[in-house]
């Protein structure tokens, strides 16, 4: 409740910068477009929240200081968690979500990588890390088989999954079983991200601002890397929907919320969301447009076009860009 209280507080004294961060995305709009006019033939290009832009600023190294000393204790009685990654010739990026993952050093973490028959030397990057890591090899059907084949077998009281190219940042397990365990109400949370590119630098960051049950009908806005939620959703609505290869996570959220259970965002950078060329996001937009119009379609009744979902949006987004604009003037403290 803290949180959501600082946040409003924060919106407040944001008012008297509505107009002016309107006037400047209006001007920059407006060069955006007279500069697309230029350079492509009069295609129109729409400028993007700070949700969806990845590249915001010159590569810089990732840096946020020690977690807070409030953030590193673990509860006394802590939850176990389970932590599973899919991957198929990541062997760029593997190691870094690896150690990610093994160096938050949480004493009740199953941790297990599910390979898809890599051929790129990513196995003897598994074989490298010994007993400290447990993994499978084995061809399968997409990522969300290989994800429900590794919870099979990895058990815990909250789940979540962390892809092949992405990262935890240090101390997130403990802030999050810390979450967990002060509010057994809370079913699934989440929280801000941070966009790193193939090298590992930091090239953007999203602050998010409250849970928005209405506007995640709409698009996804929930950063999956950041995303944990209590067995319990697990055992209701999933596993995941194999027949989605782009937006399962989507689908999975939306069973979720539909069900009933109870979600919050947590202000706190959990984990990093890395931009490359190969990555799932860039090369399937396609397929992963038609699985979204099919959520949105089941959800809401019927097809929406582009502009009816920014509409919709509109009010989260300006939210979103309220608290980002807070955060990158210093006014929100993370």
């Amino acid at each position: 409740m803290a949180g959501q209280d600082f946040e409003s507080r924060v919106l407040g004294e944001l008012r008297e910068l509505k107009d002016r961060i309107a006037k400047l995305e209006d001007r920059a709009e407006s060069i955006a477009r007279a500069f697309s006019r230029l350079r492509h033939q009069g295609r129109r290009v729409w400028l993007r929240p700070p949700l969806w832009t990845f590249e915001q600023y010159a590569p810089r190294p990732l840096n946020f200081g020690s977690p807070r000393p409030d953030e590193k204790k673990i509860p006394a009685d802590p939850p176990s968690i389970a932590i599973v990654t899919p991957s198929f010739n990541h062997a760029e990026y593997l190691s870094a979500t690896i150690d990610s993952v093994l160096m938050q050093n949480y004493p009740r973490l199953s941790y297990l990588v599910q390979d898809g028959g890599s051929a790129d030397g990513s196995i003897d990057i598994l074989r490298s890390y010994g007993p400290r890591l447990i993994w499978r090899s084995g061809r399968d059907d997409g990522q969300a088989q290989a994800i429900n084949h590794a919870f099979a077998v990895c058990e815990g009281e909250v789940m979540a999954y962390l892809n092949s190219d992405d990262l935890l940042l240090p101390g997130t397990l403990a802030y999050v079983a810390g979450v967990f365990h002060n509010r057994p109400e809370i079913d699934v949370i989440y929280g801000n991200r941070v966009f790193v590119d193939r090298n590992g630098l930091d090239i953007g960051r999203a602050v998010l601002p409250r849970h928005d049950a209405k506007a995640l009908y709409w698009a996804d806005y929930v950063p999956q890397e950041t995303l944990f939620w209590r067995r319990r959703v697990w055992e209701a609505v999933g596993p995941f929907d194999e027949s989605f290869h782009y937006a399962l996570d989507w689908d999975f959220i939306l069973r979720a919320q539909h069900a009933g259970f109870k979600f919050r965002r947590v202000p706190r950078f959990l984990a990093c969301f890395r931009v490359h060329d190969q990555q799932k996001t860039a090369v399937n937009y396609d397929q992963g447009r038609e699985e979204m119009q099919r959520l949105r379609s089941r959800y809401l009744g019927h097809e929406p076009t582009h502009a009816e979902v920014m509409r919709k949006m509109m009010p989260y987004l300006f939210r979103q860009l309220a608290v980002h604009w807070a955060y990158r003037c210093r006014i929100l403290r993370i």
